[in-house]
C-alpha cells in the first residue's frame, strides 16, 4: 500500500512514518504543504490520503478535490487527521468526502487497525495483497 500523510508537524509526521513502517507493507511519502502534496502527487499516485486540516497554505477540505483531480481518483480514501475538536469536524470532513478522521495526538492503535485492514483488502491503485 502507498500513503501519502501530509502534515507541517514534524513530530506528528514521524511519528505516522513509524507507525506505517511498524505496519509493514507501507511505502510513505510525506507533504509539509498542500502545494507539496501536490506536486508529488505529479510522480507518485498513493492509495490512501492522511490530511492535516490545518496547514501553511491551504486547509484538508481543499486539498482533498485537488488531490483527487490530480490523481484523476475521485474515490481515492482519505482521512482527516486533526488536533481539533472531532464534534467540530466530522460531519465538515464527512461532507468533503474523507471516509474518517483520527485526532491528534494520533492514536497509534487506530491507525495500525485501519493500515492493516485496508492493506489487506488493497488500496484503489494496488495489488492484492499475497496470500499468507
Amino acid at each position: 500500500m502507498r500513503l501519502l500523510y501530509v502534515d507541517d508537524d514534524r513530530i506528528n509526521t514521524l511519528l505516522f512514518v513509524e507507525a506505517c513502517r511498524f505496519a509493514g507493507g507501507v511505502e510513505t511519502e510525506t507533504a509539509a504543504t498542500g502545494a507539496e502534496a501536490l506536486e508529488l502527487a505529479r510522480r507518485w499516485a498513493p492509495d490512501l490520503l492522511v490530511i492535516d486540516l490545518h496547514l501553511p497554505d491551504t486547509n484538508g477540505y481543499l486539498l482533498l478535490p485537488a488531490l483527487r483531480a490530480e490523481l484523476q481518483s475521485p474515490g481515492l480514501p482519505a482521512f482527516l487527521c486533526t488536533a481539533d475538536e472531532m464534534a467540530l469536524v466530522a460531519e465538515p470532513a464527512r461532507q468533503a468526502g474523507f471516509d474518517g478522521c483520527w485526532t491528534k495526538p494520533v492514536d497509534l492503535h487506530a491507525i495500525l487497525a485501519e493500515l492493516m485492514r485496508r492493506r489487506g483488502c488493497g488500496g484503489a491503485n494496488s495489488e492484492p495483497a499475497p496470500a499468507e
